[in-house]
């Protein structure tokens, strides 16, 4: 190639014992959860609930999180396991949907307040902010490892996996999406979070939260374009698809919850009225 371009030789792998093995990527997974649940937590905590069992809710938000990414990843590639099913068991071969993990977080995080009684919408305003970082930090494994699978670019921070073991594109330059992707969420931390507080104080529970990932996800779904993802309908790839649900969702449930807090105000200030 006669232009710039950013070479990765980098071991995705770690070690193996027996069939077990270790990948940058699990590493930087579970650091990601570890990240996002420790600046969800501390966000709650700023919110006023009682987070000395949050890690119960973190468990259940990590399992349902894990179950969503693994069962998404094998609908979308469902011809990589047709007969040979227990291989969607196989999780140390890798293959999970990110958009499938957010979504089983969100459930779990649904359970968790139902079964302890706290507001589920301080718990999406905390998570949204613990996603994002949660994300930054996974997507370095993703990176290391190449194996979400760039377009091709001529521009100077375009990258070229060499490795042996790679699972990126040897031989080409391509767009270091998920770098996009890392990025995006930093900014987003960035613009957010050192107002996150204050924002609290003045916006209903949810919508904070909302912001987070309906930006995220609006990125998220130009972003995919520099992806090499087969299209599902329409020419739109499938996170492209989970990515609009998100956005769909922000937009129709941050006006209503802003319309249930004002018009809880308004009955609230009723209510004060007549016992003066």
């Amino acid at each position: 190639m006669g232009f710039l371009k950013i070479t990765i030789d980098l071991e995705p792998n770690i070690f193996q014992i027996g069939p077990f093995l270790v990948t940058w990527h699990g590493v930087f997974a579970v650091l990601g959860i570890i990240a996002a649940a420790r600046l969800g937590l501390w966000l709650l905590s700023k919110d006023g609930v009682d987070t000395s069992h949050g890690y119960d809710g973190v468990a259940w938000m990590v399992v349902l999180g894990l179950i969503g990414a693994r069962l998404l990843y094998v609908w979308e590639n469902f011809q990589l396991f047709s007969g040979q099913l227990l291989r969607i068991f196989a999780l140390t071969e890798g293959g999970i949907s990110q958009w499938g993990g957010l979504f089983g977080a969100i459930v779990g995080a649904y359970v968790w307040a139902r079964r302890v009684a706290i507001s589920y919408w301080k718990i999406i305003d905390a998570g949204g902010a613990g996603a994002m970082i949660g994300l930054a930090v996974g997507r370095i494994g993703d990176v290391i490892n190449g194996e979400h699978h760039g377009t091709p670019t001529n521009l100077p921070w375009g990258v070229e996996y060499v490795n042996p073991d790679t699972l990126g594109q040897p031989g080409q330059v391509v767009h270091p999406e998920v770098a996009y992707e890392m990025i995006l969420t930093l900014v987003l931390l960035a613009l957010i979070l050192p107002f996150h507080q204050r924002l609290k104080a003045r916006l209903p529970d949810g919508v904070v939260g909302l912001t987070y990932l309906g930006l995220y996800a609006a990125g998220r779904f130009f972003l995919s374009f520099f992806r090499t993802d087969p299209s599902v309908i329409f020419g739109l790839r499938q996170a492209q698809l989970a990515s609009l649900l998100m956005v769909v969702v922000a937009v129709v449930a941050i006006p209503l919850l802003l319309r249930r807090s004002r018009a809880g105000g308004g009955a609230q200030a009723e209510a004060l009225a007549d016992r003066a």
